[in-house]
């Protein structure tokens, strides 16, 4: 048999290879303690499930969704982007369902990019952004996020020839993996700059609910002018414990959103609109279960600090994101590290150089993990560094 070439540009997805391993080591009865996939490890709150249980049992949201989206969840959207972050959106022009980030992220980047286009990636970012770019025949340019530049991309630092090829920007704050917060005055250098060469920005904000010690992220789309540059993803997956449900939406520019809703009309049916009547009622409804997951995921950060600062690793506490970007040990690698750990320790970290070659160095962990076998998770990491 044959298949596309396609597919030789693609490499194995870092979260399915990692899913590969633990399966392994568990079926050869290692204890696992998996610090990698940043998949939440409570519920999904009982006020939404009791919700999505009504709307399911309810024949109107048996049919065919539209692909554009419910208006009820994007006027349920706009309410929420005006309240949040002071930002307008039209909900008939200006916004889009999708089946979670990750589907529009793939997808966008199919409705935007041709073979021979340029987009440009952070490195280290998250994979979907570099792998989708070279399913639709284009090619990355990796953008360095490096610890001195507050892990921003040096945007003074593309070339012109890069800037007159690239079609797309891809950046996201708070940061996965490195769980940076954006610094004054980005956000509208990404502007200057997508206005200037004629970019496509797509701003991924999945994090901006996680934010700790008082921090409240901003949308990039409150920023002057991007609106006319750019869209920006949000998702319900982190926030209210939603992963498996698969629902997002995408507001802004309706030029970028136009033709993602051509192509997935032509590939979807969807969000089940049982799903998008209960997305809608979160985003009009109370908060509490968010300030109580950021009150846990921020104790689970202090604990997990202060025990890698026991055992000797350079750990600075993140503002946002449910995720710990850290420096490996001396005379380690990322790659070598994480295999350390999970031979000698029975522990899953992910390692940096899988979100891209400038992560080398560099570990995320992820506070998906109660807090006991956080723990225990370090206290075995520091006896298999001292056997080392």
């Amino acid at each position: 048999m044959r298949f596309s070439k396609r597919m030789d540009t693609l490499p194995p997805y870092l979260f399915a290879e990692i899913e590969r391993k633990i399966a392994q080591k568990r079926a050869a009865g290692v204890d696992v303690i998996s610090l990698g996939i940043g998949d939440p490890d409570l519920p999904t709150p009982a006020y939404i499930v009791e919700e999505m249980q009504r709307q399911v049992a309810d024949p109107r949201n048996h049919r065919y969704p539209t692909t554009a989206g419910l208006q009820e969840f994007a006027q349920a959207a706009a309410r929420f982007y005006q309240r949040r972050f002071g930002v307008e959106i039209d909900p008939e022009e200006e916004f889009l369902a999708v089946l979670g980030g990750k589907e529009g992220l793939a997808h966008l980047c199919w409705s935007t990019l041709d073979p021979g286009d340029l987009a440009l990636v952070p490195d280290p970012g998250y994979p979907v952004y570099s792998g989708c770019t070279l399913l639709a025949g284009a090619e990355p340019r990796y953008l360095p996020l490096r610890a001195e530049n507050h892990f921003l991309p040096d945007l003074d630092a593309v070339s012109a020839a890069d800037a007159r090829r690239a079609k797309v920007l891809f950046i996201g704050y708070p940061n996965n993996p490195t769980s940076a917060i954006v610094q004054e005055g980005f956000f509208e250098r990404v502007v200057e700059f997508a206005t200037k060469w004629d970019i496509a920005v797509v701003h991924d904000n999945a994090y901006s609910e996680l934010g700790f010690d008082g921090y409240s992220a901003p949308s990039f789309l409150a920023t002057p002018g991007a609106k006319d540059v750019g869209v920006e993803f949000w998702s319900f997956s982190k926030p209210f414990n939603m992963t498996g449900w698969r629902v997002g939406f995408a507001v802004g520019n309706r030029q970028i959103l136009e033709p993602l809703w051509r192509l997935k009309s032509n590939l979807d049916s969807g969000v089940f609109e049982a799903v998008q009547r209960t997305a809608a009622y979160i985003l009009d409804g109370p908060w509490d279960s968010v300030h109580e997951m950021n009150a846990l995921y921020q104790r689970r950060r202090d604990v997990l600090i202060e025990a890698l600062r026991s055992i000797g690793v350079d750990a600075m506490p993140p503002k946002a994101t449910i995720y710990l970007w850290i420096p490996v040990p001396a005379g380690y690698t990322s790659a070598g590290f994480a295999e350390h750990v999970l031979d000698q320790a029975g522990v899953v970290v992910t390692p940096g150089t899988g979100y891209g070659q400038a992560g080398e160095g560099f570990v995320r962990i992820s506070l998906t993990t109660p807090d006991d076998r956080i723990e225990e998770a370090v206290e075995r990491i520091r006896r298999s560094l001292t056997l080392s």
